[in-house]
């Protein structure tokens, strides 16, 4: 059995989507964000999280370069960037979404996302959730 992850949950308010254009996110470590983080953050429509982290990663090979500082220590700098970003990028994700209007909806634990969904659908129309 897989084991259970938090998703918060986001809607649309002025959405006519039964659903109200639902957007899940899961809690914990964005793999995605941790390997293609501007690409990742550009994705989700977080502009200037993008902006931000281009910025992070430039000012960090500039120091790198002006310090001359030793390659396997400049690894370390960018592997931690990276570490960073990738706890931090689903938080980002959340207080974007809440700029572009999705209220907090609540919390699903499920083994997936698919679980997730149709948990939550399901408690949302009336019926127990599985």
């Amino acid at each position: 059995m897989a084991r259970p992850k938090l998703y918060s949950v986001h809607l649309r308010a002025w959405s006519a989507s039964p659903d109200g254009d639902a957007v899940f996110v899961r809690e914990g470590f964005a793999w995605g964000a941790f390997v293609f983080s501007i690409a990742w953050a550009l994705w989700h429509r977080l502009w200037l999280v993008a902006i931000l982290i281009a910025g992070a990663i430039a000012a960090l090979a500039l120091t790198e370069d002006l310090l001359e500082i030793n390659p396997l220590l400049a690894e370390a700098a960018s592997f931690g960037l990276s570490l960073w970003i990738g706890f931090e990028a689903n938080d980002w994700r959340r207080a974007g979404l809440r700029r572009r209007g999705y209220a907090d909806a609540g919390i699903v634990t499920a083994a997936s996302l698919a679980e997730a969904e149709h948990r939550f659908s399901t408690a949302r129309h009336g019926g127990a959730a599985a």
